[in-house]
């Protein structure tokens, strides 16, 4: 028996070798899935998730804006975005010019805002299309380009409430006005959703709503747009009329301190700021302005002088010559000799030597006392932005010189507003109540009220109010309205200039109310630089408050209360 033994071959050698290798890749293979799903699951997941499920972000859009009466001043559109991924369109310069002719854009800014982004997947290229222009653009399947869905601010009512509403940036931020004090109230909650996306980023399915976008609560204004309306025409026609520098006109409700118009000018269209040049004209001048109030300032002197025991309305005060020596200075009564006159005659006549005698016998702390009292030197609180309080001096040592100007008018400062809220005091039989932009929901009960002046010392000067608009005592007779009685006080102050107050450059202006019998609203026109030979309150801002008062004593469907023979002729002749 012989030994033998297997032949190894080097073929039988190579073929176990593939075998062993062969097992090693399917331990390797089976090893690696098993890390991949097991031990790297997550990781995997979520680098995939990153590549196709993506979190998109629903816009939520302000609040509206309405008047007290239910009408649109300020709503949110919907619009479309078009943005771009960088990375996706930098190589491709044909797209670029396409999108470029498309978007009527520069197609050299185009492309040098893509380079300087290169790194970047978003960027937005054109904000607040309409929707069916950013569509025709997406039509054309353009690589890398996109859509976000946003919201505009419009306002239906353009310039007319512009300087109160004020606007929102293309973020829909507020920016002025009404918008920015209200901003955090206005603005939306912003939802998402989760989409899965192609490698394109074009949208395949919707996933889920992760949360749902929030809209903005709405806000309800004072103003009533019909008188808002009206007082803007008319006060326009009266500024370009009568070139002026500015102007600005407020009307408050007696009974509720709520501002149902406040119109200003020159005035702006919301919508196209960008030829805009003079950007004062964005300032809401009624609340943001001050001016020296002039003779509008009288009925306080006078109210200052009742209370002190020293004058009642038989109290009679020489005003010969019309001209008052005060130390080195002097006050006069415009070139008229008024001669004796009661308080009742120094207010329709607007006697400054009247006022400032009056004001040096009494001294200063019971004007400051009346004026502080009603709302001079202090903000009125309407929350309005840029609002300013004004100025009431309080000297340690008052001089003669000092009192008598602020007995007409000059040495102090105040807004359009602060002035309404004044006289909305005296119309009020001496309550004096806050001022207020948005509606009142409550009762009156519910509103914050304060006397201030005696009842019947109201009931007084309610009465030398009349007087001035009273043809027979009184010479602001533009101010009077058909078929209502009307109360109210002529302002005429001189400009302060580089060198002093101008002599020929005036700010006129008229503060009353109406009806008379039972003050209803309160109405403030202020005329800023008139051009012209009329330049006087009575001339100039007068007529306007008749015809705002006219206008809204019937839209608020006021009684008359001034019905007498010649007023039925002529209402029966309409």
């Amino acid at each position: 028996m012989s030994n033998k033994h297997p032949v190894h071959t080097p073929l039988n050698w190579r073929l176990n070798l593939v075998f062993v290798v062969m097992a090693a890749c399917v331990v390797a293979v089976m090893w690696k899935v098993t890390v991949l799903h097991v031990m790297q699951r997550d990781f995997l997941q979520g680098q995939g998730d990153a590549r196709t499920l993506r979190t998109e972000p629903l816009m939520a859009h302000r609040g509206m804006i309405t008047d007290r009466n239910g009408e649109p001043l300020a709503v949110s559109t919907p619009v479309k975005s078009i943005w771009v991924n960088p990375k996706e369109i930098i190589k491709n310069s044909s797209a670029m010019r396409l999108l470029a002719f498309e978007l009527q854009i520069s197609e050299t800014n185009l492309v040098n805002s893509i380079t300087a982004n290169a790194e970047r997947e978003f960027l937005y290229i054109k904000r607040r299309m309409p929707p069916a222009e950013a569509d025709r653009v997406l039509s054309m399947r353009i690589a890398g380009v996109y859509s976000r869905q946003e919201y505009q601010r419009y306002y239906p009512q353009g310039e007319v409430a512009a300087h109160l509403l004020g606007f929102s940036n293309v973020d829909d931020i507020g920016q002025e006005g009404l918008e920015l004090a209200y901003d955090e109230w206005l603005q939306g909650i912003p939802g998402s959703r989760q989409v899965i996306k192609d490698r394109r980023g074009r949208i395949i399915k919707e996933l889920d709503t992760v949360q749902t976008a929030q809209p903005g609560k709405a806000l309800e204004l004072s103003i009533d747009f019909r008188i808002q309306n009206l007082a803007y025409k008319v006060l326009k026609a009266e500024f370009i009329q009568r070139s002026a520098r500015s102007a600005s006109a407020v009307v408050l409700d007696v009974q509720t301190g709520e501002v149902l118009a406040m119109v200003n000018q020159p005035s702006y269209n919301p919508h196209n700021r960008g030829s805009l040049t003079d950007f004062s004209a964005l300032r809401n001048r009624a609340i943001t302005d001050l001016l020296e109030p002039g003779s509008t300032i009288k009925i306080f002197t006078a109210i200052a002088a009742l209370e002190s025991g020293m004058f009642n309305t038989s109290s009679v005060i020489n005003t010969s010559p019309g001209r008052l020596r005060v130390g080195r200075d002097y006050v006069v009564d415009r070139g008229s000799d008024y001669g004796a006159l009661t308080i009742e005659g120094i207010i329709a006549k607007s006697s400054n030597v009247g006022a400032a005698k009056m004001a040096l016998v009494i001294g200063p702390e019971p004007m400051r006392s009346i004026l502080m009292r009603t709302g001079f030197g202090e903000s009125t609180g309407s929350g309005f932005p840029g609002e300013r309080g004004g100025v009431l001096p309080n000297h340690r040592r008052w001089s003669d010189i000092e009192l008598a100007t602020l007995s007409f008018g000059y040495g102090l400062s105040s807004s359009t507003l602060q002035l309404a809220q004044a006289y909305s005091v005296i119309a009020s039989g001496g309550i004096r109540r806050p001022v207020s932009l948005l509606k009142h929901y409550g009762g009156a009960d519910t509103i914050v009220q304060e006397r201030v002046i005696e009842e019947g010392i109201v009931a007084q000067v309610q009465e030398m109010l009349e007087a001035v608009v009273d043809p027979a005592r009184g010479g602001a007779i533009a101010a009077n309205v058909p078929f209502y009685t009307v109360a109210g006080k002529t302002g005429t102050a001189q400009v302060l200039g580089a060198s002093g107050y101008e002599s020929k450059i005036h700010n006129s202006s008229f503060a009353g109310y109406a009806p008379a019998s039972n003050p209803r609203i309160v109405v403030i026109v202020v005329i800023n630089e008139p051009q012209g030979v009329q330049q006087f309150g009575s001339q100039v801002a007068a007529p306007v408050f008749s015809r705002i008062v006219s206008g809204t004593m019937r839209i608020l469907d006021v009684a008359p209360d001034n019905i007498d023979s010649n007023n039925v002729l002529k209402l029966s002749s309409l």
